[in-house]
């Protein structure tokens, strides 16, 4: 019975860690997208104009938006939270990874200015959706946009 308490005592903080990891890295897609997108339109990158990886940008920072006001908290916050809490390990101290990584993500702040900087940020995508277009999911070169050569 001990060895099953030290395995969960072993596990839940390490899967804790691993939410935290892949919330880190949804933000970091996110965030880094766009100023790909933003750089990819000035220097004429053709693989911004991708239309899988637009659209899976475009749904992944409508998520965020949408979530924002509808006032609901992220379901890896939450899970992530809750595997902490039944450690006993809600402020983050457990591992080095899980603090650093949490004090990248979260910031203290009143709910309405994540509202408005969520919308902000969603309108940028938006813009940049007609600024940079992707190309068809068909992907043939010219479509929607595209200043690709064949």
């Amino acid at each position: 019975m001990q060895n099953k308490a030290i395995k969960i005592d072993f596990l839940l903080p390490l899967a804790a860690d691993a939410i935290l990891l892949l919330h880190v890295l949804f933000v970091g897609f996110v965030v880094a997208g766009l100023l790909v997108i933003i750089l990819g339109g000035l220097f004429d990158w053709p693989w911004v104009r991708n239309a899988w990886f637009r659209m899976t940008h475009l749904v992944a920072i409508g998520v965020v938006v949408v979530q924002s006001w509808i006032g609901a908290i992220c379901p890896l916050t939450a899970w992530e939270v809750a595997l902490r809490t039944k450690t006993g390990d809600a402020s983050y101290t457990g591992s080095f990874i899980g603090h650093w990584l949490s004090r990248i993500l979260y910031y203290q702040a009143p709910p309405w200015a994540f509202v408005i900087s969520y919308t902000v940020f969603g309108l940028l995508v938006v813009a940049c959706w007609f600024w940079v277009r992707p190309r068809s999911l068909g992907g043939a070169p010219g479509e929607c946009g595209d200043k690709t050569r064949a």
